[in-house]
């Protein structure tokens, strides 16, 4: 076996002042891949385990860095959820302090009031209100495929069928479609509390039981998610696999938009997607044609976890009681990132074993119980 370390963090040390603050956790934003999921898995640990945790040079990376408008309704979904204090929570902060105290649940309605991902909130609060006191309903109102973040389809047949293996109960409801750069878009995060994550040791993918998917248009003409269904069928056809794809066509959007989500399920219950949006000046074939090349470079390599699900598992394998293991077809940086920053909180160690095919992913759980 050959196993792969996650490295430390670059540039050890942090690069700037801590706040005169009492924290458990002290996280550096610019480590890894710099971006927003660092501030997601942080605030999620945070709000689960009691800690509090400082956050700083948050996305410095990227070209707009700091907060955005989708990162600070997350940050203060979860604080309202956990009656936390929060220093920093504004646009272009690039410093965060999060204390939360308690946990809630119940319903309710959050906005982003921009475009921003509805995709990216849910993967925010969805482990908090994993063990949270009752059943929680959450009604974002934003951006539900756009890009730089899973589209909400992914999220509805890709992300809460791997939380399922977990034993999770999770359910997203889509009520409207909404891209860049008007948004509108609306979706209801739909959680039951567990008393504890169950390991997954699924390192193969398994037999392949079917292939299905979602092309969609909105505000645009019907052939628009036809072209995108056909292109997707006929290119996951010439590498020997059949796909059936539904075909949705709406005008209740704000604005035009489109784009195609591909799963792929097994006979041990692993699901993997692949997905594809569309954008001006981009042919609707070549939408459907992207989506089916990501499932099947997934499929190529025998992965249970597709590259985008990968960064969003490690968390709940790292919660669950006993041994997991899962397969990816890439060690991307995020999946890097995500690891490390899993490890600041939870008493896990990760090891990554490179079988020449894709990546084994491997960790005994820290099964976490809510103590709030």
């Amino acid at each position: 076996m050959v196993y792969i370390s996650i490295p430390p963090p670059w540039g050890r040390g942090l690069k700037t002042p801590a706040l005169d603050v009492d924290v458990a956790v002290r996280i550096d934003g610019s480590y890894g891949e710099g971006g927003g999921q660092i501030l997601r898995t942080s605030i999620a640990l945070s709000a689960l385990l009691g800690r509090p945790v400082e956050i700083i040079n948050i996305r410095a990376k990227r070209a707009n860095p700091g907060l955005q408008p989708q990162h600070l309704t997350g940050v203060k979904a979860a604080a309202l959820l956990t009656d936390a204090e929060v220093v920093g929570a504004e646009k272009g902060s690039t410093r965060l302090y999060f204390n939360p105290r308690t946990l809630k649940c119940g319903r309710y309605n959050i906005d982003i009031g921009t475009a921003g991902s509805i995709s990216l909130v849910i993967q925010t609060l969805t482990p908090i209100l994993l063990y949270a006191p009752c059943p929680t309903e959450v009604a974002i109102t934003g951006g539900t495929d756009v890009a730089w973040a899973p589209p909400i389809d992914y999220m509805r047949h890709v992300f809460t069928k791997v939380l399922a293996r977990f034993g999770a109960q999770v359910a997203i409801e889509l009520v409207k479609r909404g891209h860049y750069p008007k948004g509108g878009g609306k979706a209801i995060l739909k959680v039951q509390p567990v008393e504890t994550l169950s390991a997954v040791d699924s390192p193969e993918f398994g037999r392949l039981v079917e292939i299905r998917g979602i092309s969609h248009a909105v505000n645009l003409p019907p052939h628009v998610a036809e072209r995108q269904a056909k292109a997707a069928r006929e290119a996951l056809e010439r590498l020997g696999y059949k796909a059936e794809v539904e075909l949705e066509t709406r005008s209740d959007g704000l604005g035009p938009g489109s784009g195609v989500v591909l799963w792929a399920v097994s006979d041990t219950g692993n699901v993997v997607g692949g997905d594809a949006l569309g954008e001006r000046g981009k042919p609707a074939e070549v939408v459907g044609r992207e989506a089916a090349e990501k499932l099947a470079a997934t499929l190529a390599s025998g992965s249970s976890l597709d590259p985008h699900m990968a960064d969003m598992a490690v968390l709940y394998m790292a919660l669950a009681r006993g041994r997991s293991r899962m397969s990816t077809p890439e060690l991307t940086t995020h999946l890097q990132t995500n690891i490390y920053i899993v490890e600041q909180f939870l008493p896990v160690k990760f090891k990554i074993e490179n079988t020449g095919r894709h990546y084994i992913i491997q960790v005994e759980g820290a099964p976490h119980r809510h103590k709030y």
